[in-house]
């Protein structure tokens, strides 16, 4: 069983940064994929990135066009995203997810069903 907490949620105006953390801990898998999601009020919950913990490889939604990055500290196991430039429409709950692989993958997929969440989620508010 995995535990998920996240933190860091903040509001914010239009154009600011907020850095996400997320500690997991639990039966964790050397290799696993990492990722953020996000739901904003009366919308479907949607991936944000992932991180796949063999090769470092980062995937991101198209809406994030080079404004977030996920990074891990694997020794602490923590997840991290960082966004810049942020714009109201990125309003949401966070939530960090932890997928665990039995295979080699080229990349994590942001495909929600194949997630384990855990945590309450980290609400993000950005003002215009």
């Amino acid at each position: 069983q995995v535990e998920l907490v996240e933190s860091g949620g903040d509001s914010v105006q239009a154009g600011g940064s907020v850095r996400l953390s997320c500690a997991f801990s639990g039966s964790i898998y050397s290799k696993k994929c990492l990722a953020w999601f996000r739901q904003a009020p009366g919308k479907k919950r949607e991936g944000v990135a992932s991180f796949y913990s063999l090769t470092g490889t980062t995937y991101y939604g198209d809406f994030v066009k080079g404004r977030f990055n996920i990074s891990q500290d694997n020794a602490k196991n923590m997840v991290f995203l960082q966004m810049d430039d942020l714009k109201p429409e990125d309003s949401a709950m966070y939530y960090c997810a932890v997928r665990p692989t039995y295979i080699d993958l080229t990349f994590c997929a942001l495909a929600e069903y194949a997630y384990t969440f855990g945590g309450q989620g980290t609400q993000v508010t950005v003002s215009s």
